[in-house]
């Protein structure tokens, strides 16, 4: 199955300029041949090509079902940007194809990256939904200093961040998430969290953990702690 995405699907009728592009050019799809379409809010439709055009394929739908998030919580996934934007874009690409609700950009203390293009990486986030095929876009957030976001972060939700010094007490991710509840997973740059935003993070309930024995990377240890979510979940 080859999914498009349209927002606004039922509104218009009519595929976006990329998705008609692809529709019609590269998979050289025409008049009467069928069709699924997302609108990233949680639903797919059954559609039929009425117009096929490389710019604005028209479409008509026929049916839809629900596509609601098969991993039962919501997942918060926080993480300072990567000094490379491409590892950033991996990162987002597989968080989207694994599944998470919103990935939220740390603004850190010893961050080497202060921000990033978002609409580049919603383009990262709209494939990664369409090649999984899920049917709900994670919200991306915008850049946040790490104070305020941990401020933001509502209790009744499992808070966790991943620290690497030992110089603060950790403990093991694994051992630590309870199965069936919501999360928020936050990671910090290159360079780690600095002392005094540990303190600010547990402050508002976070607690800083380890993912093993290995020191991984930013965008490695963020995978791994969303991985981790859905494998704890999935044998509970």
């Amino acid at each position: 199955m080859i999914q498009f995405y349209a927002p606004q699907i039922l509104e218009t009728g009519i595929l976006p300029e990329s998705d008609s592009a692809h529709c019609c050019r590269v998979l050289r799809m025409k008049e009467g041949d069928e069709v699924y379409v997302v609108d990233g809010k949680g639903k797919r439709f059954r559609c039929v090509i009425v117009e096929a055009h490389p710019r604005h394929t028209a479409l008509e739908v026929v049916s839809h079902e629900d596509l609601p998030s098969h991993w039962g919580v919501r997942i918060t996934l926080a993480v300072a940007p990567t000094k490379s934007a491409d590892r950033m874009e991996w990162l987002l690409e597989k968080a989207v194809e694994i599944g998470v609700d919103k990935v939220v950009l740390l603004r850190c203390r010893r961050s080497e990256r202060k921000g990033m293009k978002l609409e580049r990486l919603e383009k990262v986030m709209v494939s990664a939904m369409k090649q999984s095929l899920k049917g709900i876009l994670p919200e991306l957030a915008e850049v946040s200093d790490l104070d305020r976001f941990v401020a933001s972060v509502p209790d009744g939700c499992q808070k966790f961040m991943g620290y690497c010094s030992v110089d603060y007490p950790r403990k093991e991710f694994a051992k630590e998430y309870s199965a069936g509840k919501d999360v928020v997973v936050m990671i910090g740059p290159e360079g780690d969290f600095a002392p005094e935003e540990v303190e600010s993070a547990v402050a508002h309930g976070f607690v800083p953990v380890t993912f093993g024995e290995s020191r991984l990377r930013t965008e490695t240890a963020a995978l791994f702690g969303v991985t981790a979510v859905h494998v704890i979940n999935q044998h509970h």
